[in-house]
């Protein structure tokens, strides 16, 4: 069985592609577009909301936002606002953020679990239309209330969670989770046991949405969307071993096939080229790419680990063609 299957727009897109990629997206009956947003990439907010106006069916997830950079209470308003104008299509991603980015902002980041849990807190009270006073660890709102009725009092909001605590708060508080880029399935079907567990230790039931991230590359000829995807890979793993959080750092390193993993950052701190540091089975553990018959078939492993809906972000110039490529394979 297939995950549903959405797209990723990163912030290196402009928002006119990301129009482009989401009309495909919506064409190749594709579940979601999600945009993440990062400190000092793009906002989300001008593509997303332009995607709203330009499709009709097509859910679409602000994911993640983090609370450093939006109180949660400007979270309430602008995903309040945001799912009147796509007509009750917006989903809310609520993380603690990249912590070296973060950092940056000279935000307080030594309480990630607390931020997440008082931003998810205060947002959903906010949209039920609650009149909202509450004091957390790392977030406070003193009798706040929304001057206007929010369309859904459900909307769903999910967290980003890569570390145990995360996990579990995911368990606790959340509609649903959104995992990394580069976590290998191994670490998902691990993460959905612990959201899982931590649910059914407070009798909540388990959260809906296991939304994962992945790199993909869809081509006809198979070994040169394998090609595109080992670049974009070891663009990605270097970024990340150097950026990511602990967390997010010992998922991609212990959960797929470690010795190849290491073997392959040697050969890509020397230098040796992508197409040849890592192989065809490692590149397996962090991306969707070949032929639309081959990507298919590595989604299902995602669906096995327990991903409910897998976003891919087409790796090279061609975006829209991938998409719609796998649009194909899937009618």
């Amino acid at each position: 069985m297939l995950p549903a299957i959405a797209l990723r727009c990163h912030g290196g897109l402009p928002p006119k592609e990301c129009v482009r990629q989401a009309v495909a997206a919506e064409r190749a009956g594709f579940s979601t577009v999600w945009f993440a947003e990062n400190p000092f990439s793009r906002g989300a907010w001008p593509a997303a909301a332009a995607c709203a106006v330009a499709t009709h069916h097509i859910r679409i997830g602000l994911g993640v936002v983090n609370p450093h950079n939006r109180h949660p209470t400007l979270m309430a308003m602008e995903i309040a606002a945001f799912d009147e104008l796509s007509e009750g299509r917006a989903v809310l991603g609520i993380g603690a953020g990249i912590p070296s980015r973060v950092r940056r902002l000279q935000a307080p980041i030594d309480r990630p679990i607390a931020a997440v849990r008082d931003a998810v807190t205060i947002t959903r009270a906010l949209l039920r239309g609650e009149s909202v006073t509450y004091t957390g660890k790392a977030f406070s709102a003193d009798g706040v209330r929304l001057d206007f009725t929010p369309r859904r009092g459900d909307l769903p909001i999910l967290t980003a969670a890569m570390g145990e605590q995360a996990l579990r708060l995911c368990g606790e508080i959340a509609d649903g989770v959104i995992i990394s880029n580069l976590a290998p399935p191994a670490f998902t079907r691990r993460a959905v046991g612990l959201i899982r567990e931590a649910a059914a230790r407070i009798n909540r039931p388990k959260p809906r949405e296991v939304v994962q991230y992945v790199p993909c590359a869809v081509r006809d000829d198979g070994a040169e969307a394998r090609r595109l995807a080992k670049r974009s890979v070891a663009a990605m793993l270097r970024t990340y071993m150097e950026t990511a959080s602990a967390a997010t750092r010992a998922a991609i390193a212990e959960y797929g096939r470690s010795e190849d993993f290491a073997r392959a950052m040697v050969r890509l701190g020397r230098g040796d080229p992508p197409e040849d540091a890592i192989d065809d089975r490692l590149l397996a553990d962090y991306a969707v790419a070949g032929t639309p018959d081959e990507c298919l078939a590595q989604c299902r492993i995602y669906a096995d680990a327990g991903v409910t809906e897998l976003a891919i972000g087409p790796v090279g110039e061609r975006g829209a063609e991938d998409i719609a490529r796998l649009g194909g394979a899937m009618a």
